[in-house]
């Protein structure tokens, strides 16, 4: 169990590329086990014993920064894009994507529990990618972020893009080394969502609010959205748009090409 948030096994994880589509079963090597320790009772059963006082955080922290260092070294600017699940995001990163990739070079890692559905729709863009699949895991961590760039190609002065776990809980605490962590918000979940979730909220940089186009259909306001973001974080920028219309996403691509080196 993720000492930190109760999610599952932290040390294990699989890497994976599109094209394992039609491998069900993983071979041993292609999953990630940390130390644990097997002692036995006098009745002779088997108990594993995990060390409870391993900071999390700080090992997390320390491989962000190692992450980080290849990033600035090679100008690759990295975003990490946080949300709930449901909000868009993958659509707007194939957007994102197709709009840019003639003028920059672009790679993906995907995080998703289980299957590779994100990883062979960014596929179909035609741009490198692969897949982190947590298991029981609630959020990408550095370390797994690591491992997958060992197996991407990322070319000097690209951009990655990463898509996190759909949850906006987990992922506000671990840092991958990533230069702007991108909050993407469908106005389908509600103006007071800043207010729940706090610690993403203030972590990020920029926060999307997609599904603008839905506007007219729910009871969403985008100034109260702002408003209340804003008391977390008042550094926080905004862009609205529709990852599904393209309505609002230049401003987004225009964001993303002057932080390009």
């Amino acid at each position: 169990m993720c000492e930190t948030c109760g999610c599952g096994e932290p040390d294990e994880f699989t890497v994976r590329t599109p094209q394992d589509h039609h491998h069900d079963h993983d071979h041993p090597h292609d999953h990630v086990h940390g130390p644990e320790t097997h002692t036995h009772d006098p009745a002779g059963s088997q108990r594993k014993i995990l060390d409870v006082n391993k900071d999390i955080l700080y090992e997390n922290n320390l491989a962000a920064a190692r992450n980080r260092g290849f990033f600035e070294g090679r100008k690759i600017l990295c975003f990490n894009l946080v949300s709930s699940p449901g909000s868009g995001k993958t659509t707007l990163l194939e957007r994102t994507i197709l709009a840019l990739k003639d003028e920059v070079k672009i790679a993906t890692i995907e995080g998703d529990q289980q299957s590779l559905i994100d990883a062979e729709r960014i596929q179909e863009t035609g741009t490198p990618v692969i897949q982190v699949n947590t298991g029981m895991g609630c959020h990408l961590d550095a370390r797994m972020v690591g491992k997958a760039m060992n197996e991407l190609p990322i070319a000097e002065h690209s951009i990655l893009f990463i898509e996190n776990v759909g949850n906006l809980v987990c992922p506000a605490l671990f840092d991958l080394g990533e230069s702007k962590r991108i909050l993407i918000m469908s106005v389908t979940e509600g103006d007071d969502k800043p207010l729940k979730y706090p610690a993403m909220f203030r972590s990020a940089h920029l926060c999307i609010l997609n599904k603008t186009d839905l506007l007219p259909y729910v009871s969403f306001s985008v100034e109260k959205a702002i408003q209340n973001a804003s008391a977390i974080n008042p550094a926080l920028e905004f862009i609205q748009l529709s990852a599904t219309t393209g309505d609002g996403v230049d401003a987004w691509l225009d964001y993303c090409r002057k932080l390009v080196q």
